[in-house]
């Protein structure tokens, strides 16, 4: 068995890695540029939203607020008349990358912990660059990619941009277990 705490390089490391390989994906290959479409006349739709003034948060519409409420006359008649919409509602202003950049880089941390978890429960010092690679690569990828799935299943969320996604955490997993194969302990 391998110590967490001796695995801090290969995790702070793959941190590193994963976050510029992200930024590469976003800002040269940028194939998650038509990831979101516009609305039919945004203006109008701003403007309509405007006037609620809607604190940030996530939203539903419509809202039926119970199972028993979903049964009712009218809340049928609003789901079929439409819209049906899932929304989250950002606060005005530019987003502030330098908390969105730090959030990610703190989450690929988070996934490279509970990767080094199971590889170090599973592992000894000197285990073989594949064995290690599996172990880690399995782990990281079920953190990038596999709860991805559920917001297409529930909150209707596209499927290409999910695929896209949940590619991307593939590429995150393999440059994680690649890292942690590379530094793993060796006796």
């Amino acid at each position: 068995m391998v110590s967490v705490l001796s695995l801090w390089l290969p995790i702070l490391l793959s941190a590193v890695f994963v976050f510029v390989v992200s930024s590469i994906i976003h800002m040269v290959l940028k194939y998650h540029n038509n990831d979101f479409i516009a609305l039919p006349d945004e203006d109008g739709v701003m403007g309509a939203l405007q006037k609620f003034t809607i604190p940030p948060g996530d939203y539903v519409m419509p809202h039926a607020g119970s199972m028993e409420a979903m049964k009712s006359e009218s809340y049928i008649a609003k789901v079929n008349k439409g819209p049906v919409a899932f929304m989250t509602v950002a606060e005005n202003g530019q987003p502030n990358m330098v908390t969105s950049l730090a959030s990610w880089f703190l989450f690929s941390i988070i996934v490279g912990i509970f990767s080094a978890y199971i590889a170090s429960r599973a592992l000894d010092p000197g285990a073989h660059y594949l064995s290690v690679f599996r172990f880690v690569g399995a782990s990281a990828f079920m953190g990038y990619s596999l709860s991805l799935l559920q917001n297409s299943i529930w909150y209707k969320r596209n499927w290409g941009a999910t695929c896209k996604s949940m590619f991307d955490g593939l590429i995150y997993a393999l440059v994680t277990a690649g890292t942690f194969g590379w530094l793993w302990p060796q006796m």
